[in-house]
């Protein structure tokens, strides 16, 4: 199912911030990054959309449960830039996750399934990531 790079077995816990930094390919119509505790099930999916599902210039965030998207949360601005580097941190805490873009701007995104710690993350889409770092 998932293509892209795979991190498994790691932990990325309540009270801690996640720092992403890539680079959006030169064509890229949209990447996303995935949180959750499995392969099948994704707490956070960050969708930076430059072109793509009907949308131009959009971060979509959502989640995956029990093989259904809920409902899309559309907050923040869109610091993208293809071919620029980007930075995106997730702060966790126990009610959401406090994404902050690189243009300062911010998407709240409660932490609808509840846990306080997550294992899986994914990358996936026309993106080159360079650095993840959890502190």
């Amino acid at each position: 199912m998932m293509t892209g790079m795979i991190v498994k077995n790691m932990s990325f816990k309540v009270g801690q911030k996640l720092t992403i930094t890539g680079v959006p390919k030169p064509d890229a119509s949209n990447f996303a990054v995935n949180i959750g505790p499995s392969e099948e099930e994704f707490t956070m999916h960050i969708n930076p959309r430059f072109n793509a599902h009907g949308d131009e210039n959009a971060v979509v965030c959502n989640s995956y449960q029990g093989g259904n998207w809920c409902e899309e949360v559309r907050e923040g601005g869109f610091p993208f830039q293809q071919g620029e580097e980007f930075k995106i941190i997730i702060e966790f805490t126990p009610a959401e996750f406090l994404v902050t873009l690189s243009d300062g701007s911010e998407i709240h995104f409660p932490n609808r399934m509840g846990a306080e710690k997550y294992s899986f993350m994914s990358y996936e889409g026309d993106v080159h990531i360079i650095s993840i770092e959890i502190k």
